[in-house]
């Protein structure tokens, strides 16, 4: 069986693993305050051209999001999200947890836009029942989206506009933001990110990482004591030098940008294959996530020696599904792939 279900499914790059094995006798601080966590915050800062920015490590996506919304929201705030985001559809309450109220938009393609979130906020500030109600305190988007969808500059600055207007931080989930930075359609670069945005993260999990993501803060009021909250919230680790030497690997040499690229390069022979064979795709995404809409008997004969994730039924006889590649997607098995489609 060959699999195309997600992006993790395999362990860890070659030369984050050979790095881990040659330092791992060495004695380090922990928590993060180690030399290696020092260089990976040098290196992550430099591609973001952001020196002022603060950079913490953390052990995966869940603890990163709930970390980062529970720090930065009021208790009577909530954050606004795509009925999609993965804050909302993935993370088992997570953020309901923390005593936060998710406060959604509609969106079909996984974006929102600014023009929805100044209606929220001035439909909240307008209201006469505003203090009965909870207040929008944080933006949350992901890039790419849950649909594989991935925002442009403009989009971006749009909504950092409006939050500035409305005095709420723009906070960015990037847990595949190295697929959406490779996409053929993209123009936003980590900097354009950095400056727009007053929180992001870079994830590791999906991208060559055996494990970890690196949180980026942009603006000052929302640093201060950041460290208690991802101790608090079971995002810190003691062996803290682990995911030092995983990101100054990934980020020294432009590691995540190649295996980046070479996941993406592979998603678009994927994609042109489906649509060379006249299929239709639910989304018209330009990243490592394709969502093909298949016909049962189509979806069954392929079934039978790839593995995909059920992504919805669309009707009684068609399926979306999602087709990932990833950083370690081997080239042979999406020529494979591509060659059964030929074949439907």
């Amino acid at each position: 069986m060959i699999r195309f279900e997600n992006d993790y499914s395999e362990g860890v790059h070659e030369q984050i693993l050979n790095r881990l094995i040659e330092t791992n006798q060495e004695q380090t601080t922990g928590y993060g305050t180690d030399e290696y966590c020092e260089k990976a915050r040098f290196y992550i800062k430099k591609a973001c051209q952001a020196e002022h920015a603060d950079v913490h490590f953390l052990v995966g996506g869940t603890q990163t999001n709930t970390t980062l919304i529970a720090s930065i929201l009021r208790p009577y705030q909530g954050v606004i999200s795509a009925t999609t985001g993965h804050i909302a559809t993935m993370e088992t309450g997570a953020i309901e947890a923390t005593g936060h109220k998710i406060l959604t938009l509609p969106s079909d393609n996984g974006k929102i836009t600014a023009s929805q979130v100044k209606e929220l906020c001035s439909a909240h500030l307008e209201s006469p029942a505003a203090i009965h109600t909870v207040q929008p305190g944080l933006v949350y988007i992901s890039n790419p989206t849950e649909n594989g969808t991935n925002y442009t500059k403009a989009e971006l600055e749009e909504l950092s506009q409006v939050c500035g207007h409305f005095n709420i931080p723009l906070m960015m989930d990037g847990a595949r933001l190295g697929y959406a930075l490779a996409a053929p359609n993209n123009d936003l670069s980590l900097p354009d990110i950095a400056r727009f945005c007053d929180v992001f993260y870079i994830g590791g999990t999906k991208i060559g990482a055996l494990f970890g993501e690196a949180a980026v803060i942009t603006n000052d009021n929302l640093k201060k004591d950041f460290r208690y909250m991802i101790k608090q919230k079971g995002g810190m680790l003691a062996k803290g030098r682990l995911l030092g030497i995983q990101f100054e690997t990934l980020f020294k040499e432009n590691l995540y940008e190649d295996i980046s690229n070479h996941a993406v390069e592979l998603a678009m022979k994927i994609r042109e294959g489906f649509i060379q064979k006249g299929f239709k795709l639910r989304y018209d995404s330009m990243s490592n996530q394709q969502f093909p809409i298949l016909p049962q008997e189509a979806l069954e004969k392929l079934n039978e020696k790839y593995s995909f994730a059920f992504w919805e039924k669309l009707d009684s006889s068609h399926t979306v599904v999602r087709i990932c590649t990833s950083w370690a997607t081997k080239k042979e098995h999406v020529e494979e792939l591509v060659a059964d489609i030929m074949k439907l």
